[in-house]
């Protein structure tokens, strides 16, 4: 059965629904398949992020980018609950 399509917004489709159907949000594919879009494929790989690994972060930094994304459940997690949780965010 065939996605709804994913609506205007969104600039690269099959990679859109590639990363959906890894298990990627809704918010996670949108923002990498129209990254892809505006330069490459290859490019957005390449780019990377300039933060650490979740592991090396405190449970209070943990917490802090949780409640900037609104997760919710957030304040009954542990560390490693956390970390699953922005992970797949």
């Amino acid at each position: 059965m065939p996605r709804k399509d994913p609506g205007p917004s969104v600039k690269d489709k099959d990679l859109y629904e590639a990363l959906r159907e890894d298990g990627a949000s809704k918010e996670k594919a949108a923002r990498v398949a129209n990254a892809a879009a505006a330069t490459s494929r290859s490019e957005v790989g390449r780019r990377g992020g300039e933060s650490g690994d979740y592991d090396d972060w405190t449970k209070g930094e943990l917490m802090k980018r949780a409640a900037e994304l609104d997760i919710e459940g957030r304040s009954s997690m542990d560390k490693d609950e956390l970390i699953n949780a922005l992970r797949h965010h």
